[in-house]
């Protein structure tokens, strides 16, 4: 097999701690290559290496590009040289136009003193049908959906040619029929002969995609599996170092009979547009029940918890213990004993320029508080009470959350809507891009929670999740319930055929 990309013995440390250790990475011509490995296993450190953000004389080790040795100064310098990266969050300019996206900070039109927008269009139109993407070059970013943002920048990274493409978590935010459409665009580009390295905590995707794998573990590569190898079990024992018999725990009682949430008519209406993003949804919730919230992205799952939360304007009747509530404010939500946890970690929920500690505490200061002084040696107690039970890996309380793992800052988020111990629990994507064993011990988490009686309700853009883990599921499609079901009566099937069904229906 001829090498596009070889590592040789790459190493990184911070702080004296090593993050990445002796790594031989191979990378064959033509190939959708993934790259796998729990928070925390040296993935991000070796691809921020093959990428530039990591400058050449901070590493130990070297690699080639096409049989060259790399010395790159810069993310600017590994473009340059022909390798392309599309980064897990969604970085689209929402003001400019797809092909202005397509093109941003590299037009190439270096001849003339403006940039013809004309020709801009033109180019990014002949790249998006060679890629077989229906996206009117002309359009604007921000009427785009989750998929299209994300094949939007995919063809950024697409526009330069590279001789390798890096994929982080490409479908993170992606519900289940938008992943076909964009593996579709995949299986396409590697037909074409496009090399790929595809870094995914799923491992479905994994088997349904790749043709090799590489797995690290604690900054080591612990295993290369041919595709003819491929078994979910033996990718993530090789993961998290042992075998795993159950992904979804089972539950050992049952919920309780009385009912802590009622919804009646719930609506949110559209921000600019003369239609409602959700639509008379009624239903209720036990207590110490899970509920689990299926549907594409855009169908009004987040919607739902944010109108729950008090965080988005809404019509209807939301009642909790029997009482109506007015829910004008999250404030409003959590004195109701209501508390969300955001799908949008780093954009919504943590707070880089705060430690640990008052990340956790944010928001929960009033038990730690007299005379409005913050008791630090409470806070601090609180804090790492929180890291021993959740097991959030750090150095102390008072540490740097933007140097975690995504799991840990997880974790960190959770805890913060923990310590009011709420009644009612609201949860966006709460596995989002943390790995098997993290997933786990959430999973863990929210049946523990369940058994103690707080009720909660679970969004998450892999059905499978929903399935295994909740007690009734409600299917939503364009803004309103298409169906429902208990546990052990419904499939991923059944969820894709409700959405698509309605959705088809509705359009």
């Amino acid at each position: 097999m001829t090498h596009v990309l070889e590592t040789d013995r790459l190493g990184k440390r911070f702080a004296g701690v090593p993050a990445l250790s002796g790594v031989d990475f191979r990378l064959g011509a033509g190939e959708i290559h993934a790259l796998v490995g729990h928070n925390g296993a040296g993935k991000s450190t070796l691809v921020k290496i093959l990428t530039g953000v990591h400058a050449a004389g901070s590493y130990e080790g070297s690699f080639r590009i096409g049989g060259a040795t790399a010395t790159f100064s810069s993310p600017a310098a590994a473009r340059a040289e022909g390798v392309a990266y599309v980064p897990q969050e969604i970085q689209v300019v929402e003001q400019l136009s797809v092909a202005e996206n397509v093109y941003v900070g590299q037009t190439g039109l270096d001849t003339a003193p403006l940039v013809s927008f004309r020709e801009l269009r033109r180019r990014a139109g002949e790249l998006l049908d060679r890629l077989e993407i229906p996206i009117d070059p002309r359009s604007p970013v921000a009427a785009l959906s989750a998929t299209q943002r994300q094949l939007v920048m995919i063809a950024r990274a697409l526009a330069t040619e590279p001789h390798v493409l890096i994929l982080d978590e490409p479908t993170a935010s992606l519900a289940g029929t938008e992943t076909e459409r964009l593996f579709a665009v995949l299986d396409r580009l590697r037909d074409a002969g496009t090399t790929m390295v595809f870094i995914t905590h799923r491992i479905p995707e994994v088997m349904r995609m790749c043709d090799r794998a590489t797995v690290l573990r604690d900054g080591r590569k612990v295993a290369e599996i041919e595709r003819e190898q491929f078994s979910e079990r033996a990718i993530v024992a090789a993961m998290v170092g042992r075998e795993v018999d159950h992904l979804y725990p089972t539950r050992s009682g049952a919920h309780g009979e009385q009912e802590v949430l009622r919804l009646e008519h719930v609506s949110v209406p559209h921000p600019t547009r003369p239609r409602d993003v959700l639509r008379d949804v009624s239903f209720s919730a036990r207590r110490g029940e899970i509920i689990g919230i299926a549907g594409v992205v855009g169908a009004g799952r987040t919607e739902l918890l944010s109108a729950l939360y008090g965080s988005l304007p809404h019509g209807g009747t939301i009642s909790v213990e029997g009482r109506a509530l007015k829910l004008r404010n999250p404030a409003a939500a959590r004195r109701a004993g209501i508390a969300m946890l955001t799908e949008d970690r780093k954009g919504t929920g943590l707070l880089f320029n705060f430690a640990l500690r008052e990340n956790i505490t944010a928001g929960n200061l009033s038990g730690l508080s007299r005379g409005g002084w913050v008791d630090r040696r409470g806070e601090q107690r609180a804090a790492a009470g929180f890291m021993q039970s959740l097991r959030i890996k750090a150095p102390s309380p008072g540490a740097d959350v933007a140097h975690l793992s995504g799991g840990n800052q997880q974790k960190i988020l959770l805890a913060r809507v923990l310590m009011n111990a709420p009644r009612i629990m609201l949860l966006d994507e709460p596995t989002k891009g943390v790995d098997v064993e993290t997933r786990q011990e959430i999973y863990r988490l929210i049946l523990d929670l369940a058994d103690r009686g707080v009720t909660l309700l679970v969004v998450s853009s892999e059905i499978a999740e929903l399935v295994g883990l909740c007690d009734r599921c409600l299917v939503l499609a364009d803004g309103a319930i298409v169906d429902e079901f208990r546990r052990g009566e419904g499939s991923e099937a059944r969820v894709i055929e409700a959405t698509t069904t309605a959705t088809g229906a509705a359009a």
